[in-house]
């Protein structure tokens, strides 16, 4: 999860555009991590070393960890340590932004150290340390208040990205949510929860986006927009909030109930409390998350 919203980071610091995000993150599937973008990231080489490398790469016919161990900057124990450990995904969103010219290793680098230091970001060892820097991320990210039912939406929250990612895919930015009191859909499917606990939960976005959505998450090619793309979308929210239902059970002794999806197409959405609307970037096209509690 560190990836979408070090990608919420760069466009809010100005540093890229959201044309320069969409491109980068087409090119993802495809790019593979260097060792010098390892070897930043964990202290053993500075930015400045790395380009003197690059440099020597124009010169000699050697690979990069070659060069770094013939000129001491690192051990063959340091690389073939880098090159087996468990890389961030974040890193490799960082190299084609440098690769496409539109950071240096510098400034990759000092993005780098406030993104993790703003949000302490440190190696985490255990799935639960990492669930709970995901919760925080989402907390400041949303700038909720400290309420019992905002630690739910936190809860909800965190459960969708991670279902985004494993079943559509990790190839998205998450934007600044904004809050309104009424919403205009384009292609629209909301479900709500109830019981002690009330979420009117939706996502929307234009046909065109819903077609590649929809291939996604039924991993089938849908070239036009039918009713196999309706009935993925609303199987998606369907189950991600019915995940949530055995979460708020098995965690807080919540039993809740899930209505029947319902579609609203270019339609003005009205609820009694307001609307947060979360836009979340693919390369394919942008999906606006809804939210109500």
């Amino acid at each position: 999860m560190y990836t979408q919203f070090f990608g919420n980071f760069l466009l809010s610091k100005g540093a890229i555009s959201a044309e320069d995000l969409v491109n980068a993150l087409h090119k993802q599937s495809t790019t593979f991590l260097k060792l010098g973008t390892l070897a930043m990231h964990a202290g053993l080489l500075t930015s400045a070393e790395v380009d003197a490398i690059v440099i020597m790469q124009t010169h000699q016919d050697k690979r990069f960890g070659e060069l770094a161990i013939e000129g001491g900057y690192l051990t063959s124990e340091q690389v073939d340590e880098l090159l087996s450990s468990q890389k961030p995904d974040y890193l490799l969103l960082g190299q084609i932004l440098i690769e496409d010219g539109l950071l240096t290793n510098a400034q990759f680098e000092d993005l780098l150290q406030e993104y993790q230091s703003g949000n302490e970001i440190y190696d985490l060892d255990t799935a639960h340390e990492q669930k709970d820097m995901v919760e925080k991320l989402i907390n400041k990210f949303c700038n909720f208040d400290s309420t019992a039912t905002s630690e739910k939406a936190i809860s909800f929250l965190s459960l969708l990205f991670n279902d985004i990612v494993r079943f559509i895919g990790k190839d998205f930015t998450p934007l600044n949510p904004v809050l309104k009191t009424e919403y205009l859909t384009n292609y629209c499917v909301t479900q709500e929860i109830n019981g002690p606990l009330t979420i009117d939960a939706g996502l929307d976005m234009s046909k065109t986006t819903a077609i590649a959505f929809a291939s996604r998450y039924a991993k089938e090619e849908f070239t036009e927009f039918d009713e196999y793309v309706q009935a993925a979308l609303e199987d998606f929210i369907n189950l991600h909030n019915g995940l949530f239902n055995v979460n708020m059970s098995n965690e807080h002794s919540l039993e809740l109930n899930l209505c029947p999806p319902m579609v609203h197409e270019e339609e003005t959405l009205k609820r009694d409390t307001p609307i947060y609307v979360f836009p979340v970037i693919f390369p394919f096209g942008t999906v606006n998350f809804l939210l109500s509690f």
